[in-house]
């Protein structure tokens, strides 16, 4: 407590007179932090005492610091005094204001006080008033996050963080940090996009939010529309269309796709050509000096037009008029003229003698054909219909349901057919042959109601089945006498035999195999590839090397525009070979194959290197016949040579088929491990060259493959990995979602590694991965993979890569390629036969399957 008696002075105090006490230095406004005392200090002169009052009371004396010196350029007494304040003090003071102190200062003449000084304890609570709150915004849009710090004494500082890293809104004038903590972007930008974090201190300590996460999107704008395409009809009714592109912008960040048709399309009528054709002759003109006279005839009945051939033959003729009244070279013109008459008479003479001997050889040559078919055909097949119904064009549409391995029969049976194959429908076998495929359609013994495609199905059967990979040396040559069966078939053994941990990656697949007149079957193991070779196609004297070959990594073949490629370019020979039946060639595609979205091409490259359509679904030919089927395409053909699918989407929803897998492996760092996603086309052979490219680097296949169906409606791909253990692994932040632009899926990109994902455990006992690989299209299919391993070696389990063990080596030759019995193949060319009263031909069997078109 304070002396109240101390204003009584001595007046012997050395000072100057007449001077108050002036303060040097007066107490500021403390804090408090945790339990350490803080220091009050005063400073004054002239003085010569100095006590501190807190809340109204004197602090007595004892609890003061004091010092006393000398001023030297006045010579006056300095005095200072400090007094300490513990949190235990202003705890225990309960007032109407703030613990407060200030300090009186004596000099002869009286006092002065200083200012009050608070005393407070510093604090700053844990949980924010208010977070700042996550949200999407379009681009360009303004983006407002609020953030009310915790109360604290001071009251708290705020600063922003975006992804750990602090926001000048100096440096940036898009961007404001003042208005109350809150943090104000006036335009989004994508760069904008991130995790912002609101930061509060103050001199107690620091406070950090939750993060709020900021995506900019963008929404889908249309391009502008193409030019219109030309009429694809030379002559009449077609189609034209012209397309845009969502790319303008392109949809990011999740904005919405654009609304409406990608495609237009509209009839068109092209004009046809008209071929001239001649008027009749004029009447002959008055005979001219050198006895001849002039008729004409015109280009006019009708005039070409639009393209057309203009008239064979001449528009004028000139003949003599007179009867030997002119003179010619000086001698009378009947001379001339009897001599000319001598000459055409020996010529007339020798034409009839060469027409004649031309007739005879003729009539030989006929009858001996006509022969000739008649021993070779069986009475069940000798029908003209049954030899000209065989192979019809088909087009590439799909069957209804029920019916997906009928034929699609596009044209009445034609004599003419038989000239561009000729054969018998049924292929004649010496021995019963087996057809290689595991459809129950082709087997007659398992159910008397057997259902029969046609004859080219019969007798050139299908498979879907995917065979172990093999290969065989390159070429091709001809061989003139036929080696024996047992020879081929035991070096083929030796050849073929491979283990599937040597499975190939040249760039290019290949199988050969020896054929004779026996025929048989070729496949590349694992593609999905494969080509048939009928009984009798080849003659019965010769054998040739056929190979089969995929050109893998980049094709040759540059698709135009929105076209895509389907499957692999396949190539088979040699080209030099003809057949005189033809061969089924099986190509796998990756398209789900509906007219109304797909419009599918098949493309042959010729001998100067380009590539020419062979035949599409709105213009069919006669040169080539084509059945489609939910994974492979299946070619008939007169010549060897190079083909590939070319489709092009029609819609938006049209969808190309993918194969996701996951693959794994250990880094050279224990605690790391390595997810790789990849997306490839829906074939064997593309499957394949991923696993070849993941032995190399020592992958291993995590999970069962699964489809995911990928529409071509411009979005792009998403890969994410979900359900990582949290206290047992860590995915690297920014990375657990990657996203791949369409145009890179979309292409079937050569590199099919679309994600890689680095994950770390905590531990090296941690021997277990659990995670989810999400594989999504924006606004499409989604796909789940459920990945469980081991990150031991010893503790792995292999998952294989081809589960089908059907055939060790590429090649069957003879009767074990075929699996219907000539018998049988016989009755069943019986039983449809020529149009009859029963209707037990094969164009009823079309009309009844509403498939005759």
């Amino acid at each position: 407590s304070g002396n109240e008696n101390s204003e009584a002075l001595p007046e012997s105090i050395p000072s100057a007179p007449g001077t108050l006490p002036h303060f040097l230095e007066e107490p500021d406004d403390s804090y408090i932090i945790k339990s350490n005392p803080i220091v009050l200090r005063c400073r004054a002169v002239p003085a010569m005492q100095i006590f501190f009052k807190c809340n109204g009371e004197w602090v007595h004396q004892n609890e003061h610091v004091s010092h006393e010196s000398l001023d030297e350029a006045t010579g006056l007494k300095v005095r200072e005094v400090s007094i300490n304040v513990t949190r235990q003090q202003v705890e225990d003071f309960h007032g109407p204001e703030d613990y407060w102190c200030q300090c009186v200062a004596w000099s002869h003449l009286g006092t002065s006080k200083s200012r009050k000084a608070s005393v407070r304890i510093a604090y700053l609570r844990k949980n924010f008033e208010q977070d700042p709150q996550g949200k999407e915004v379009p681009i360009e849009g303004m983006i407002v996050l609020h953030c009310r710090p915790p109360e604290g004494v001071p009251a708290a500082e705020v600063e922003w963080l975006k992804n750990e890293e602090p926001i000048d809104s100096n440096l940036d004038e898009n961007i404001d940090t003042r208005a109350d903590h809150n943090l104000i972007i006036r335009q989004a930008r994508l760069s904008d996009s991130g995790n912002y974090t609101c930061m509060a201190a103050n001199i107690v300590a620091k406070r950090r939010s939750l993060s709020a996460t900021v995506v900019v999107y963008v929404n889908g704008g249309w391009s502008s529309w193409t030019e219109w395409s030309s009429c694809n009809a030379r002559c009449g009714r077609g189609w034209q269309k012209r397309s845009r592109t969502c790319t303008n912008p392109a949809p990011l960040n999740g904005g919405a796709f654009c609304e409406g048709m990608s495609v237009q399309k509209i009839t068109c009528t092209s004009l046809c050509p008209v071929d001239g054709s001649w008027e009749v002759w004029s009447e002959w003109s008055v005979c001219s000096p050198e006895c001849e006279h002039l008729r004409v005839r015109e280009c006019a009945a009708p005039a070409p037009r639009n393209g057309g051939k203009h008239c064979e033959g001449l528009s004028q003729e000139s003949e003599n008029c007179t009867e030997g009244l002119c003179i010619q070279d000086k001698k009378p013109l009947h001379e001339i003229k009897s001599r000319n008459v001598e000459r055409g008479g020996d010529i007339a003479l020798y034409s009839g003698l060469a027409a004649a001997v031309l007739a005879v050889a003729v009539l030989a040559l006929g009858v001996t054909l006509y022969r000739r078919s008649q021993s070779e055909y069986g009475v069940d097949v000798i029908d003209s219909s049954a030899l000209t119904g065989g192979f019809q064009t088909f087009n590439f549409k799909t069957v209804r349901q029920g019916n997906s391995l009928l034929l699609n029969s596009s044209l009445q049976p034609e004599l003419t057919v038989s000239r561009t194959y000729s054969g018998p429908i049924c292929l004649q076998d010496p021995l019963d042959k087996e057809l290689m495929t595991e459809s129950s359609l082709f087997n007659p013994l398992a159910d008397i109601k057997v259902k029969v495609q046609s004859s080219f199905m019969v007798s050139l059967g299908v498979s879907d089945r995917a065979e172990f990979h093999g290969k065989a040396p390159p070429g091709s040559f001809p061989h003139g006498t036929p080696r024996p069966f047992g020879t081929i078939q035991a070096r083929n053994k030796a050849m073929f035999i491979q283990n599937l941990a040597s499975i190939s990656s040249s760039s290019e697949l290949r199988s050969t195999a020896l054929f004779g007149h026996l025929g048989g079957r070729l496949v590349i193991p694992n593609t999905g590839v494969s080509l048939l070779i009928p009984h009798g196609a080849i003659p019965e004297e010769n054998s040739w090397e056929i190979y089969l070959a995929i050109t893998q990594k980049e094709s040759s073949l540059e698709p135009e525009g929105p076209e895509v490629l389907l499957g692999p370019e396949v190539s088979c020979g040699p080209p030099e070979l003809a057949v005189s039946t033809p061969c089924a060639l099986s190509i796998p595609h990756c398209a789900h194959a509906d007219p109304q979205h797909w419009s599918i091409h098949l493309k042959r490259r010729t001998q100067q290197g380009k590539w020419e359509e062979v035949m599409s679904v709105e213009e069919e030919t006669t040169s080539c016949y084509c059945l489609l089927d939910p994974y492979a395409c299946h070619i008939l053909l007169n010549s060897f040579g190079t083909y590939a699918l070319i489709g092009e989407p029609i819609s938006d929803c049209a969808v190309r088929q993918l194969k996701v897998a996951v693959f794994g492996c250990l880094s050279c760092n224990s605690l790391d491990y390595n997810l790789r996603v990849y997306c490839v086309d829906n074939t064997p052979c593309a499957f394949q060259e991923v696993v070849s490219d993941e032995r190399l680097q020592g992958g291993q296949l995590l999970e069962e493959p699964k489809l995911l169906h990928f529409k071509g409606n411009t979005c792009s791909l998403q890969i994410s990995v979900l359900d990582v253990p949290p206290f047992l692994w860590r995915i690297k932040p920014f990375t657990a979602c990657q996203e791949v632009p369409f145009s890179h899926v979309w292409r079937g990109s050569p590199r099919p590694l679309l994600g890689a994902f680095s994950l770390e455990r905590f531990s090296p006992a941690t021997s277990q991965l659990c995670c989810t690989v999400c594989v999504r299209q924006l606004q499409g299919h989604e796909q789940l993979l459920h990945v469980q391993t081991s990150v031991l070696e010893a503790e792995r389990e292999n998952i294989t890569f081809f589960a089908h063990e059907d055939s060790a080596f590429p090649a069957q030759l003879g009767p074990k390629a075929f699996k219907i019995p000539r018998s049988i193949r016989q009755r069943i060319c019986a039983t449809f036969d020529s149009p009859g009263a029963k209707g037990k031909d094969w164009q009823m069997l079309a009309q009844k399957n509403s498939i005759s078109r």
